[in-house]
């Protein structure tokens, strides 16, 4: 076999020009353009190796209030420096496509696109040193259309325990974020998270469904007006300067306090937060010193240990003469040890803790809640109908990736035609017609050899597709 230099001219004349197999034959000895064992329709017609696969199914999995207590939700909780290197661990080598993961007090929930949950469970105990069956009776799952449901719920504040409030969104929005920086956020969940955010905004804008809130800084105040006959009198110590401190610290200094204190890892940022309401900053390590100088602690950190243990809460019972010390734990895991609310002395309270008080402003918002769930019903419809239009899509891009080797395909041989001489209107017209035979070739042929119900099926689709009318 003669072999030809790269970008030897086609051995075709005449009659001969559209003459398939001398094609393929020429392509066979040039050694570039088509494997030998490819026939002429392979050329034009070649499929990818992998069928189109469907869209893994959206899962959301975790515990919250409703379904675990504190002392279960603390040992699955995910700080925020931990979650960049949880987000990739999830994600590699397993069958997660997608995963999101939002980590507050009151939540842990992994938000993923997947072909099962289970793996995810399995790692979720894996990852948090925990044994799966002491976590499993308190996990939920949900898959599609729940899913989405419980998103759209979520970020509108209808799962939360305080009923309508704002802060989950925000949290929400942060643990999006970070899956985007990490890559683990695809365009399902991208969408699914954009489309919970524009819910939510519905929801507080056509809803009372922020009205009325009891906080859990507000039910805070409440219990400590509980224990003291007047904070003007008491001094206040708050540890970390977060969010949720920052919301305390506004609903206490509103009762004008006599002193205030803000213990933070990092000094800069205390000291912000206590130079708005006339007070001190120290640093973290310097809690055991200061702590029984204060009537009132208010703790909410991301600490992974707790940072008051029993004896240091014991030392400052002691120098205080055991006169009263009301203390309010926000943090999961809890920054105050549990044995500490079992002294005499100490009144200690937790988030859920909180639960009854907060859920006292519910009743006057019931209607807007029914409203809240009418609006995410229609808007999960909404959703699913787009889910739906993406199963199309991996059959559209094979569709149109055959089509451009075709193109590519005929292109080429075009081009050829035209380096031999031959006139660029012969050569277009050659060009739209073996166009047309090829890209047709495949649907004319399963017409012809579909028989019955099936032909009927195919001429019904063939019609609605090319948009042919009868007698066309």
């Amino acid at each position: 076999m003669t072999t030809r230099r790269l970008g030897a001219t086609p051995p075709w004349d005449g009659p001969t020009l559209l003459n398939p197999s001398k094609l393929v034959n020429f392509y066979r000895n040039q050694r570039w353009r088509a494997p030998p064992e490819l026939t002429w329709s392979e050329c034009y017609n070649r499929r990818p190796s992998r069928a189109p696969q469907p869209n893994p199914v959206i899962f959301t999995l975790g515990i919250n209030h409703h379904s675990a207590p504190l002392a279960i939700r603390e040992r699955v909780a995910f700080g925020a420096e931990k979650l960049p290197h949880a987000l990739v661990d999830l994600t590699r080598a397993r069958p997660v496509s997608e995963v999101a993961i939002l980590s507050t007090c009151n939540r842990t929930e992994i938000y993923c696109a997947a072909e099962s949950p289970d793996m995810v469970i399995d790692w979720l105990a894996q990852y948090h040193q925990v044994e799966r069956d002491e976590i499993a009776p308190y996990i939920y799952t949900h898959d599609q259309p729940e899913a989405i449901r419980h998103a759209f719920r979520v970020a509108s504040g209808l799962d939360s325990m305080v009923i309508g409030e704002p802060q989950i969104l925000g949290q929400m929005k942060d643990a999006v974020r970070v899956a985007e920086e990490n890559g683990t956020l695809g365009t399902q969940l991208h969408k699914l998270f954009q489309r919970s955010f524009s819910v939510a905004k519905e929801v507080r804008s056509t809803t009372a469904i922020g009205a009325n809130i009891v906080s859990m800084a507000a039910a805070g105040v409440h219990l400590a007006e509980r224990i003291f006959e007047s904070l003007e009198t008491q001094r206040i110590l708050f540890i970390g300067a977060g969010e949720m401190i920052e919301l305390c610290a506004a609903h206490f200094c509103a009762r004008q306090p006599k002193q205030v204190t803000v213990a933070n890892r990092t000094v800069e940022r205390g000291r912000a937060l206590a130079e708005r309401y006339n007070g001190t900053a120290i640093r973290l390590d310097e809690l055991a010193e200061y702590m029984a100088q204060h009537d009132i602690v208010v703790s909410c950190t991301a600490s992974p240990l707790p940072i008051i243990g029993l004896g240091m809460a014991e030392r400052a019972v002691k120098a205080r003469r055991h006169r009263p010390m009301f203390m309010v734990d926000l943090a999961v895991p809890r920054d105050i040890e549990e044995e500490v609310g079992e002294l005499d002395d100490v009144f200690l309270y937790t988030v859920d803790d909180l639960a009854q008080i907060v859920e006292s402003g519910l009743e006057s918002r019931q209607a807007a809640v029914i409203e809240a769930e009418d609006i995410i019903a229609s808007r999960v419809q909404d959703f699913l109908v787009w889910l739906e239009s993406r199963d199309t899509v991996p059959v559209i891009r094979s569709l149109r990736d055959s089509a451009e080797r075709v193109r590519r395909h005929e292109i080429e041989h075009a081009m050829k035609l035209l380096a031999k001489g031959e006139p660029a209107d012969k050569v277009l017209e050659h060009l739209s017609h073996r166009l047309t035979n090829k890209i047709l070739h495949a649907p004319t042929q399963a017409l012809n050899l579909a028989e019955g119900a099936e032909r009927a099926e195919l001429q019904a689709a063939a019609a609605r597709l090319f948009h042919l009318h009868s007698g066309e």
